[in-house]
């Protein structure tokens, strides 16, 4: 019998011999993991034996790089995987350790639903506390806030996380939050803004998170920009990014000139409606916007330009408002239909 298939989706897997990161169709079996150049090609480009292999996470090997997970095999081999956000990681370095777990007992993976209470470990589950923190209702406050003529918007206060961190029972004092934070900050949970924060986080105090009124931190997937002197096309730019995230994660795209399909991290945020594609191995900057004011999305059962039968699954296609078409392709048709009603949401919007 085959083994059985637990997970599978894109990850950016950083390459053995080259220090490149570049996405991979991810396949989790019971015994080990297989990683594709594409999802549709029969046989994998490698696989990592699970039995007495270890796992890191979160991997803090690569400084800003988020979301990124070790495994170690037995011949001491490391294989790093990026996740393109926390939910996604956590749920892949669950069911990695429960594999791990299993091959070790002689034990079948198996799905268990269970409704005993969770009591937290002994070390802080940083993860956890970062989705506390973003809790639209008790988490910390996102706001607008105005230091040397510059205001940054969705940001909030040293001062204010650890207030948080005390209110909400997380830590028992101003010290220990101190702590916490700055394991936050370490992690990637939170981003220094401003020069004070910034000079600090880069510096060799022990705390390089700071307690502080003055210094500006914020969430890495807020929609956080700066405004000071600018043009008025830097303007219109910071404006695509004011938007709350309301989704994000891989899909395939479909190249507008070459016709090819390649894998692309979305973004997408509402009021304003956009829809953000970045480079899954790295780089800060969008390689383009999908403004979603007035667009239709709707499932396609075919592509004109497809060769494969594999590159017409999981289809949609946006038009906008311009009547720009662009072609997308999920992983699954679960998948395709919650990109399609998220961004029906989104274009609702108005702006």
């Amino acid at each position: 019998m085959e083994p059985k298939r637990i997970r599978e989706g894109y990850l950016v897997k950083k390459g053995s011999v080259f220090n490149t990161w570049k996405p991979m169709w991810v396949v989790l079996l019971e015994d080990g993991i297989e990683f594709y150049k594409k999802k549709s090609d029969n046989s994998p480009k490698g696989m990592i034996p699970l039995k007495g292999s270890t796992l890191t996470s979160p991997c803090q090997d690569f400084g800003k790089r988020m979301f990124v997970f070790k495994i170690t095999t037995t011949k001491q081999q490391d294989n790093f995987f990026q996740a393109a956000f926390l939910e996604e990681r956590d749920g892949w370095v669950r069911d990695i350790r429960k594999a791990i777990k299993c091959i070790e007992g002689g034990q079948k993976f198996a799905r268990k639903s269970t409704r005993r209470s969770i009591r937290l470990p002994e070390t802080v589950d940083l993860g956890a506390l970062y989705l506390s923190m973003k809790d639209t209702e008790k988490g910390i406050k996102e706001l607008n806030l105005e230091k040397d003529k510059k205001i940054f918007n969705h940001c909030f206060t040293g001062n204010c996380v650890i207030d948080w961190l005390l209110s909400s029972k997380s830590v028992r004092n101003r010290q220990e939050g101190l702590m916490i934070a700055s394991s936050l900050l370490n992690e990637g949970y939170l981003q220094p803004a401003g020069d004070l924060s910034k000079n600090a986080a880069d510096g060799t105090a022990e705390n390089p998170f700071l307690d502080n009124p003055d210094a500006f931190y914020y969430f890495p997937d807020s929609g956080f920009f700066c405004e000071e002197n600018s043009s008025d096309d830097d303007v219109i730019l910071k404006e695509e990014f004011r938007g709350v995230i309301i989704k994000q994660g891989c899909l395939l795209k479909q190249g507008h000139r070459r016709k090819n399909w390649k894998v692309r991290k979305f973004i997408l945020r509402e009021d304003p409606a956009y829809l953000h594609y970045y480079d899954p191995a790295g780089g800060e900057d969008p390689l383009g916007a999908i403004h979603l004011r007035g667009c239709v999305v709707t499932s396609v059962e075919s592509n004109p330009d497809a060769t494969k039968k594999s590159e017409e699954e999981n289809l949609f296609e946006i038009i906008t408002a311009d009547e720009v078409h662009y072609f997308l392709q999920a992983a699954t048709p679960k998948e395709r239909t919650e990109w399609i009603k998220a961004i029906q949401v989104a274009s609702r919007t108005g702006k």
